[in-house]
């Protein structure tokens, strides 16, 4: 009934707004037929608003802070134009909008692609969307996720290209991506950051692959995934995934294993811990993701992640380790209402970075650690 009211009120709005400029209409603005269009469609809201309590000791962090904060804010649109073509749109509003130089696109546009079924077991993907990267920490959206790991935390998340999923066998789906490596052109994403002979490529791509699979009824999942991209001339970033989820009435578990190598280093972590304008090379990451919930009742849900990133650097044979951090994030849901997902969540992300012996005496990294409390409301509203 409501999408129904929201549809003839969008109707008369469209209608109305277009009268002020004619007087007489010989046929509607939107027809019957485009009318009942519509009715595929939905238009999403989704917000998570917190009140964070946090503070940094080590170093030369030292300080606490309070703040109100719109952690994700998001208006989505998606839906079935043809029997066999679906499109999703979603724009961020907590996001900078310029437009990127490379993909010409803002970069508060999230998702813009059209997802078109070529048979029953081949499907085509063209536009901005998410790389088909492994692990289940990259499955949920920035609207659930609190803290990510370091890797997905300076990962470029949505890019332009175009990919295809197929169906294989019954339980095995593949996937195959071509995508822009980046959304920025080189100068503009580096600056004046130097590396020992970087060139822009002809073309910055990154080619994704991955698996999922299904096991046991559905209690054992999997998506592994390998990647390679270029981000300058003849270097790039192999990225490599593994993800595994058991599921099982009111408990689920979920592993991840990520190996990062760049011969650039596309995350940062290395160049800031260099600090003196030179790009890191050569870098590794390594990573391990954990995530338990459990549902204790129909209106009560506890998770706990557990991560672990280490970082290495080639620029000592004998000293390569420079970084591991550590975080655990432990998660109370309140869902009160039946017919409405609004959750309400109370959390705790503990961060803990420990330096080598290498970095802190060469480098003057030191060790420092993040505790933060979180209060707040989760809510993916569909309006349409």
């Amino acid at each position: 009934m409501i999408k129904s009211f929201l549809i003839s009120v969008f109707l008369l709005i469209s209608l109305l707004g277009f009268s002020q400029q004619n007087d007489s209409l010989a046929e509607p603005l939107i027809s019957v037929d485009q009318k009942k269009l519509l009715k595929n469609i939905n238009f999403t809201f989704d917000m998570r608003m917190e009140f964070r309590a946090y503070k940094f000791r080590g170093g030369d962090q030292y300080y606490n802070g309070m703040q109100f904060q719109n952690g994700f804010t998001a208006l989505g649109i998606s839906g079935k134009l043809h029997e066999k073509v679906d499109f999703r749109f979603r724009h961020r509003f907590n996001k900078g909008g310029n437009v990127q130089s490379l993909d010409q696109l803002g970069n508060n546009i999230e998702i813009a692609y059209i997802d078109v079924k070529a048979s029953p077991l081949l499907n085509i993907r063209l536009g901005k969307m998410n790389p088909f990267y492994g692990g289940y920490e990259y499955e949920f959206s920035p609207l659930y996720v609190l803290e990510y790991n370091d890797i997905y935390g300076n990962a470029l998340a949505f890019v332009t290209g175009a990919g295809i999923t197929y169906q294989a066998f019954e339980n095995h789906v593949f996937g195959l991506q071509v995508l822009n490596s980046r959304t920025m052109l080189y100068e503009d994403l580096y600056g004046d950051v130097i590396a020992e002979n970087i060139q822009e490529p002809i073309w910055p791509v990154s080619v994704v692959g991955n698996w999922r699979g299904n096991f046991f009824d559905g209690k054992l999942e999997t998506i592994y995934s390998l990647s390679y991209g270029n981000e300058v001339k003849n270097r790039g970033t192999y990225f490599f995934t593994l993800g595994h989820k058991y599921q099982n009435r009111d408990f689920t578990l979920m592993y991840d294993f990520h190996y990062s190598y760049e011969q650039v280093d596309t995350k940062g972590i290395m160049t800031n811990l260099l600090a003196d304008g030179t790009l890191a090379e050569n870098v590794r990451y390594i990573e391990n993701w954990l995530r338990a919930e459990h549902r204790f009742s129909p209106k009560f849900k506890g998770l706990l992640t557990l991560m672990t990133s280490s970082a290495y650097d080639n620029m000592e044979t004998d000293n390569d380790h420079m970084r591991t951090s550590y975080g655990i994030i432990p998660t109370i849901y309140y869902s009160p209402f039946k017919d409405i997902d609004i959750r309400f969540f109370l959390a705790y992300i503990g961060r803990y970075y420990d330096y080598s012996t290498y970095a802190k005496e060469t480098l003057g990294a030191a060790n420092y650690n993040r505790n933060e409390l979180r209060v707040g409301v989760i809510a993916p509203l569909l309006l349409l």
